[in-house]
């Protein structure tokens, strides 16, 4: 007897039947889509997310450095008092001319051209003797490097205390060590010549190191074959190093001593420290005050807000000029080459 076997359909789902598939035209049309929006959000990442990036930069500069640079050459051309900073008289350029006429302001000039020049050029040539005797190979040379960096790492408060006390007049080590030689003790806060030198000493002192970590990194990218090339002509180190390493560095030369300039225009601590007794005045007879101390003295000692506006933006306009001087300095450089 034969066995048969029926096979039934399975039972149809409570609702209807199955849903069907949807066409492949519908899901390439979504992929496309969805690609395009991709591509689209990437052609925007792509092109603004730089801008996102250094916003930070530009937003801070907007906030901390365009609007009060502009805001203080608004406040140059009023008359302003510090104690009533919204109260603005329109003035013109009656606050230029008026410092201009001011001896104290001649004065404070003469004296930041006089200490930038004693503590520039002593500054720059130590700093290329020190970046030259490092750039031999020495025992513990990431050592040397190290303390060179230190005094630029000392706070301007500290460097500057230390130094008031060395070059005290009673009991300082400066004049002790004159008097075992000889010399008469030496007034450093009152004279002025002595104060301007006391003072360089200080910026000296902060700035070699720096400086000359800057020309030793020049000096290591200079090509060891010209040192090569000129010691089979014959030349010595010191021939070597006026022929060779000199003119490799005069870039490096320039661009030191233009920021040593711009910082020597803008000294305001160490003479500020030196003699705290006597304030912003540089002195009992203004003998070492420097611009920025005439700035300080005119806005916030004796108040005058839109007169301390206007030096400050006399003393950017000279800032400008060595800018402008060094801009042509190094194409005359580059075309030298």
């Amino acid at each position: 007897m034969a066995t048969r076997h029926d096979t039934a359909a399975p039972p149809a789902k409570e609702g209807g039947a199955a849903p069907a598939r949807p066409p492949a035209d519908a899901v390439s049309a979504d992929a496309a889509t969805k690609r395009a929006r991709l591509s689209r959000r990437w052609q925007r990442d792509v092109r603004w997310s730089p801008y996102a990036f250094v916003s930070p930069f530009f937003l801070l500069f907007v906030a901390f450095g365009l609007f009060p640079l502009l805001y203080t050459g608004w406040a140059s051309l009023h008359q302003v008092e510090l104690t009533a900073p919204t109260d603005m008289e329109w003035a013109g350029l009656r606050n230029y001319t008026r410092i201009f006429d001011d001896d104290f302001f001649w004065n404070a000039a003469k004296n930041t051209l006089t200490m930038g020049i004693i503590s520039t050029v002593p500054q720059l040539l130590m700093a290329m003797g020190l970046a030259h005797i490092l750039n031999y190979k020495l025992r513990a040379s990431t050592f040397y490097r190290v303390a060179m960096l230190a005094p630029y790492a000392t706070s301007i408060a500290a460097a500057s205390l230390v130094f008031v006390l060395l070059f005290g007049r009673d009991y300082g080590m400066i004049n002790w060590i004159l008097h075992q030689v000889g010399i008469g003790a030496i007034d450093w806060q009152n004279d002025k010549w002595a104060s301007q030198i006391a003072v360089s000493t200080i910026v000296i002192w902060r700035w070699t190191g720096y400086n000359a970590l800057i020309y030793l990194a020049a000096m290591q990218a200079i090509p060891h074959d010209l040192y090569e090339s000129a010691a089979l002509d014959g030349a010595n180190r010191w021939r070597q190093f006026f022929h060779v390493t000199l003119p490799s560095l005069r870039p490096t030369i320039l661009f030191t001593c233009v920021v040593s300039t711009i910082g020597a225009s803008q000294l305001f601590g160490e003479p500020l420290l030196f003699d705290a007794t006597k304030g912003a005045s540089g002195g009992a007879e203004h003998q070492f005050q420097t611009l920025g101390l005439y700035l300080y003295e005119q806005g916030w000692v004796n108040q005058h807000l839109g007169r301390a506006s206007a030096i400050a933006w006399t003393m950017f306009l000279i800032l400008i000029v060595i800018g402008i001087v060094n801009y042509v300095i190094s194409r005359r450089l580059r075309a030298s080459h």
